[in-house]
C-alpha cells in the first residue's frame, strides 16, 4: 500500500512541478472550499492536496492540485489506494483506469514494517523511506476523477518485490520518467505499461 510519501520542492525535477501547480486557480478554490492547505514540501498524508501530473482538456501534459482520496460508499474520503490487479473491473476505479490516469511526483514514499507478534496479531515496526534505485524522484502511478467539481486521485499498488515483501504485502506502482506521457494518455492501454513498473528499490529506516 501507500499511505505516506515525501515531497522535496527544492529538487530540480520537482521545483517546476510544484511551482506550476501552485499557480493554478484550483489552489485557492480548494482552500476556500475544503479549508486545507496546498502541500508543496514535506510528508504527504491521505486527504492532502498536492501536485499531480495529468493531461489538460487539450490532452497536453500539465500539473494540477488534486486531493488524495476518492469518496467511498460511506460518503467519506476513504479510498486512497487501488489495486492494479482489479482497478479495471471495480466500479470505483474502472472508468478512471481506462481514461483518467495520472502521475503523483514524490521524492520517496514511506512504508512501515508489518509483522506478526507472538500472539498472532499484526503489528507495525520500523518506518522506511523507499525509492527506485538511481532515482531522486519517484513517479507514483495513480487514477483521478472529478468529485463535485474538484480533481481527486488514488495511488495504484501492486504485489511487492521479494525485498519489499519482507516489510509489507503491497507496494506502489512506479514507472520510469520516460513512460509518464504514455501512462497519462487516455488512448494508451494501461495493461501494456504495468510490465514497465520499476522493481529495484533502495530503502533506509526513517526517523519518527
Amino acid at each position: 500500500m501507500c499511505c505516506r510519501y515525501c515531497l522535496e520542492k527544492d529538487l530540480p525535477e520537482l521545483k517546476g512541478i510544484v511551482d506550476a501547480a501552485s499557480r493554478s486557480a484550483l489552489v485557492s478554490k480548494f482552500i476556500d472550499t475544503h479549508g486545507r492547505p496546498f502541500i508543496t514540501h514535506g510528508e504527504v498524508r491521505p486527504s492532502d492536496i498536492v501536485p499531480v501530473i495529468a493531461p489538460n482538456s487539450k490532452g497536453v501534459r500539465s500539473v494540477f492540485p488534486m486531493q488524495w482520496g476518492f469518496t467511498g460508499k460511506d460518503n467519506k474520503r476513504s479510498l486512497f489506494n487501488a489495486r492494479v490487479e482489479t482497478a479495471g473491473i471495480k466500479p470505483s476505479f474502472k472508468d478512471a483506469w481506462l481514461s483518467h490516469r495520472c502521475i503523483i511526483p514524490a521524492s520517496y514514499y514511506f512504508e512501515w514494517e508489518h509483522f506478526k507478534s507472538a500472539d498472532g496479531k499484526v503489528k507495525t515496526g520500523s518506518k522506511y523511506m523507499i525509492q527506485p534505485a538511481g532515482c531522486t524522484v519517484t513517479w507514483l502511478c495513480g487514477l483521478y476523477r472529478i468529485e463535485e467539481g474538484y480533481p481527486v486521485f488514488v495511488i495504484l499498488t501492486k504485489e511487492p518485490t521479494v525485498q519489499l515483501g519482507r516489510i509489507h504485502d503491497r507496494m506502489p506502482l512506479m514507472l520510469p520518467e520516460d513512460k509518464i506521457d504514455e501512462w497519462i494518455n487516455p488512448s494508451t492501454n494501461p495493461e501494456t505499461l504495468v510490465y514497465s513498473a520499476l522493481s529495484d528499490m533502495v530503502m533506509e529506516k526513517a526517523e519518527g
